[in-house]
């Protein structure tokens, strides 16, 4: 099954049990662990989630050392942490225990508050390495749409990348309040917003242009007019929408740092060491691919706190790998179906993978990275699927480039 239909099986039998579950235990168990294993964490390896995790520098209050509920790992990582409360009670948190701990731990970029239904999630938008007061995004089990899916993806083990979480989470911050003033504004335009526009009526043709100053006479009068243009464009816009011509590209968001124009790398990104053995297998995948008679295209890697992936010409949405060394289960993911798979690696254990990667996916578990030497069928293949995905030009023609 794919993500999608993941949260929708669980969210079934959240609603099944969740008139049952009673207390805070009940909850983790019934409601919060199934859905931390549908993020693809694997709840029965300790090193990867932690429960009641206490850190080196915990406090003690009552005689007992400060704890949270869940801390999840990957590669060894704690990148989230969870604070669970009963299920009925609110998703919110109470004693500053969970900002204590995100605070501390500098690779922590998200935490979550749950009752087992809601889950709140939490970053440090405002102040590097302080906790948010607010969460920018609320996920419900029971009531949820394609957007809130798409937003939680990000989270999925196999997606987790903290610089994209980040930029996403300030784009979500933002756009929230952009939509909130603009529908304020287009509900009761206010009168710099009105005065805005009769200045800048004259842009359209010369002969809507306003001559003189703008009173507050003048105002009043374009008011209503205002309110009618904006349900008239409001609904243009939506006829619109119902046929192709509305469906152009939109231009990618602009990264908003508070006011700064020099926009730094994420320092949690840049800890990232590349192992000896991510490069040894870089190489040979290189080396296997070198074979392809279609393509010659070069290859890139990028090595995040999650994966080590293997893309084309540097382009990290052109991935055709990827690799998860670090841990003791080692395995790289590929962008065909299983079925493709298991046919290229006959000897090896094949898993679908749960989160929508763009297409499917699948999981090929591996013991060393010598077992890439097995398997360059399935690599040359996974390579030239991708490549024929962006190939424009004869591979002939992309040869002479490549070699001018």
């Amino acid at each position: 099954m794919g993500f999608t239909e993941d949260i929708t099986k669980l969210s079934e039998q959240v609603r099944k049990r969740a008139d049952q579950v009673i207390g805070e235990e009940s909850t983790k168990m019934a409601l919060i662990v199934p859905f931390l294993s549908v993020l693809g964490y694997d709840v029965y390896d300790p090193s990867e989630v932690m429960p009641e995790y206490v850190a080196d520098f915990a406090i003690k209050k009552a005689g007992q050392f400060e704890k949270v509920d869940y801390a999840l790992a990957i590669n060894n990582n704690i990148v989230m942490l969870v604070e669970a409360k009963a299920r009925g009670q609110k998703a919110e948190a109470h004693d500053g225990q969970l900002s204590r701990y995100f605070n501390g731990l500098l690779t922590t970029k998200v935490a979550i508050v749950t009752n087992g239904v809601e889950y709140r999630f939490f970053t440090d938008l405002h102040d590097k390495n302080v906790m948010d007061k607010e969460p920018f995004f609320t996920f419900n089990i029971l009531e949820y749409d394609t957007k809130d899916i798409d937003n939680l993806k990000f989270f999925h083990r196999d997606n987790f990348e903290v610089t994209a979480i980040t930029n996403h989470a300030e784009e979500m911050v933002y756009v929230k309040g952009m939509t909130q003033l603009l529908g304020n504004l287009l509900r009761s335009p206010s009168e710099e917003f009105v005065r805005f526009l009769v200045t800048e009526l004259g842009t359209v043709a010369p002969s809507y242009e306003i001559k003189g100053r703008i009173t507050g006479k003048i105002i009043d009068k374009f008011k209503p007019i205002v309110k009618k243009s904006i349900q008239g464009s409001l609904v243009e816009l939506m006829t619109r929408s119902l046929t192709p011509v509305i469906d152009q590209p939109v231009e990618p968001p602009i990264d908003i740092d508070n006011g700064e124009v020099d926009i730094q790398p994420d320092p949690q990104e840049s800890k990232v060491v590349t192992t000896a053995e991510e490069i040894e297998a870089f190489e040979k995948i290189k080396a296997i691919t070198q074979t392809s008679t279609s393509y010659n295209y070069q290859l890139q890697y990028k090595d995040t706190v999650s994966y080590f992936g293997i893309n084309l010409v540097g382009k990290s949405t052109w991935w055709f790998l990827r690799l998860y060394l670090s841990s003791q289960k080692k395995s790289f993911v590929t962008r065909l179906s299983v079925d493709e798979v298991k046919s290229l690696a006959s000897n090896f254990e094949v898993q679908q993978v749960t989160a929508s990667l763009g297409d499917v996916a699948s999981k090929v578990i591996i013991s060393s990275v010598s077992d890439l030497d097995k398997l360059t069928s399935l690599i040359l293949r996974c390579y030239e699927a991708e490549a024929a995905k962006h190939q424009t030009l004869t591979p002939d023609v992309i040869r002479m480039e490549k070699s001018a």
